[in-house]
């Protein structure tokens, strides 16, 4: 005859929590690759800006259009569209350790109380 161990509520209540972590940890990983895919494009398109002449022909995508733009709106969108990038980027990086740093703590806490 087996007994059957019942896991206390305590345990299942921070073993909930820390797969909600879990979850909350992946969903931010993903918003910072997508950010920083965004950035390294970015930066690509201004670095291409550069090397064009200042009377260059430039079309910008605006929806299903080609939109003909002059090189100096351009570069101020992606230059301003780079530095929102960046803060995102960095407001993900310091929730990504806020919460890696909130597992570890409910990791070992877990490991205590399950002793």
């Amino acid at each position: 005859m087996g007994e059957e161990t019942e896991i206390p509520a305590n345990l299942q209540e921070e073993l909930a929590k820390l797969q909600q972590l879990q979850q909350t940890l992946q969903i931010i990983v993903s918003q910072k690759q997508q950010v920083e895919m965004e950035l390294t494009d970015t930066d690509k398109a201004l670095e291409e800006l550069k090397k064009m002449g200042d009377d260059a022909i430039i079309y910008k995508s605006v929806g299903m259009l080609l939109v003909k733009k002059d090189k100096e709106s351009v570069t101020k969108d992606l230059t301003e569209r780079r530095e929102l990038l960046s803060v995102r980027a960095s407001v993900l990086g310091k929730q990504e350790e806020r919460t890696r740093e909130k597992l570890r703590e409910l990791q070992q806490q877990i490991q205590k109380n399950a002793c």
